[in-house]
């Protein structure tokens, strides 16, 4: 049977089998699974159990679901996948005595950065009416551009920023390149191009 394991800042929070065909997770009380933190929307995300398989469904979150440090609106998850909801971690896993498939092996969890402080930053407009505006990139996704044009969000990580393109018939370019769907990791200085509009991400000191 699976199960998943809710941590935070790696202290494990609560553990809880999937046993429904849907499991919902959100920080309202009438959720499956209640997770009280303001990052984390009323109705954030559900799992969906078919067979011997789950899959996430994030619900229209405001700061979004990532499986492995990748956002995801509907994705079929592997034992143990790492789902990111707001600050929490849930790991995906087999209750004890289960066995876990060997084309499914969990992957390696990234080593954490001693001292390393969390990291903050800003993106300056460039160009058109708005120049020399600062946007803080203080929420967990901020999405720039404009809808139906070009939109594209930058994820902030505990220690890095990411950027993708989200949606929109012309394609924002980071540094010339065409930005994807897959998240590109920013660097202090590099520039993006979307909807006319020319922006600066910046490192704050």
């Amino acid at each position: 049977m699976p199960k998943i394991t809710i941590t935070m800042d790696g202290a494990v929070i609560r553990e809880v089998e999937i046993t429904k065909t849907r499991t919902a997770l959100g920080r309202r009380p009438y959720n499956d699974v209640v997770i009280e933190n303001l990052a984390v929307s009323g109705e954030h995300a559900a799992l969906h159990l078919q067979g011997s398989e789950v899959t996430i469904e994030d619900l229209n979150s405001t700061n979004g679901t990532f499986v492995n440090g990748k956002v995801v609106k509907k994705q079929l998850l592997r034992f143990g996948d790492i789902i990111e909801i707001g600050k929490y971690k849930v790991q995906y896993d087999a209750v004890e005595g289960d066995q876990m498939p060997a084309a499914q092996a969990r992957p390696a969890m990234p080593a954490p950065v001693a001292n390393q402080p969390d990291v903050s930053g800003v993106v300056r407009v460039l160009s058109g009416p708005a120049t020399g505006r600062e946007l803080p990139l203080s929420k967990v996704v901020t999405t720039v551009g404009k809808p139906g044009v070009s939109i594209a969000a930058i994820t902030r990580r505990p220690h890095y920023f990411s950027a993708h393109y989200v949606e929109g018939p012309e394609r924002p370019l980071l540094n010339g390149v065409v930005l994807t769907p897959e998240p590109v990791t920013l660097k202090h200085g590099d520039m993006m191009d979307l909807a006319g509009t020319r922006m600066e991400f910046l490192l704050a000191s």
